[in-house]
């Protein structure tokens, strides 16, 4: 067992030590990754503004959305995020078999996040809505999708660190990968909210 693991059992201080440590263990180059996500999904949005209006005669967003669904992913979303932050915490105090349970719940609202993002797909190209419809499809489509890759990246790293967590324990490599993913996780969801406000209630409303 790594000193690291054994601050997590301190107390309060080991408690306070421990967060500093894994905040200093995450290598400036994760960050430099999501300042370019940021990036790319700033990209991405303003694309979508761009060619929101672009529906060449086809459906526009207000005849295609269903606030419903939208909310619904959005309710999973943010709740992953806090079962995510609770995994953390449980994980700063030690508590293996709490954190992967939290972990687990969160693996289940990405999950279903991703299912009824991929039903509202299904629906929308059997309607004829397809990406190559329109140009506002086709941002819609590549901003939505990527959002989603992003989201089943994460559903595989919950997996990974699961195991590593299993049969390592809480070690300082474990806890770097971690709070690397709490990271990589609370920017996802951050960037749904401007997906859920942006493209579906904007979107939706014109």
């Amino acid at each position: 067992m790594s000193p690291y693991s054994n601050e997590l059992h301190d107390g309060a201080s080991g408690h306070s030590t421990a967060l500093t440590n894994r905040r200093g263990m995450t290598g400036f180059g994760f960050y430099l990754y999501l300042l370019s996500d940021c990036i790319l999904f700033a990209t991405l949005f303003a694309a979508f503004a761009v060619l929101h209006n672009a529906v060449s005669s086809g459906p526009t967003g207000h005849q295609l959305f269903e606030l419903r669904t939208a909310f619904i992913e959005t309710a999973c979303l943010l709740t992953s995020s806090l079962t995510c932050g609770f995994a953390m915490l449980q994980c700063d105090r030690g508590d293996v078999g709490t954190a992967r349970g939290a972990l687990g719940v969160t693996f289940v609202l990405g999950g279903v996040f991703l299912a009824l993002e991929l039903t509202e797909f299904g629906r929308l190209l059997s309607a004829g809505a397809g990406p190559s419809r329109s140009a506002f499809l086709s941002a819609f489509f590549t901003l939505v999708s990527t959002h989603g890759l992003h989201v089943t990246a994460g559903l595989i790293w919950i997996v990974i660190l699961s195991v590593q967590m299993r049969q390592r324990g809480l070690t300082e490599g474990v806890m770097r990968r971690l709070f690397c993913f709490s990271l990589f996780w609370h920017v996802i969801d951050v960037v749904w909210i401007g997906v859920f406000s942006f493209v579906y209630l904007i979107g939706s409303s014109s």
